[in-house]
């Protein structure tokens, strides 16, 4: 049970300094035990990020070999009516179209993010000098 009585007594017969040093030892173990359980915590995430990585990197490959019996699939499907040649080379051609079109878009995207540097907020931050200058100046 609270006893105020009692609390109050054992508070007055303590020193300020040491309740002050009693919490600041209290504070910063609370704080270290934070920091341990923050740091086992962001441990486990960083092993799921690992594996999640993992899996992802194994879909892609799986992905890229799908995408290879695809295009090996269409190949063989021209291959009926046409020489195989042909319909490996009709095939060869629409990926060659859609890689130029991608790179054209990509570059295109590219060139309109350049130069990399956050312009807006350079220039922001420009004004706000000049206006604390003037401000200063007055």
């Amino acid at each position: 049970m609270f006893e105020p009585d009692r609390e109050q007594a054992v508070a007055r017969e303590e020193p300020v300094g040491e309740l002050v040093q009693r919490a600041s030892q209290q504070l910063t173990e609370l704080v270290r035990g934070e920091l341990r359980l923050a740091q086992a915590e962001m441990k486990e995430k960083g092993k799921r990020y690992g594996k999640g990585g993992g899996f992802f990197g194994g879909a892609g490959l799986v992905g890229f070999l799908t995408l290879q019996a695809l295009v090996a699939t269409a190949i063989a499907g021209l291959a009926v009516p046409l020489p195989v040649w042909a319909a490996a080379l009709i095939v060869t051609g629409v990926l060659g179209a859609v890689t130029a079109v991608l790179a054209l878009t990509g570059k295109k995207e590219v060139g309109m993010a350049a130069p990399p540097a956050p312009e807006q907020t350079i220039d922001s931050v420009k004004a706000d000098v000049a206006e604390i200058k003037e401000s200063a100046k007055r």
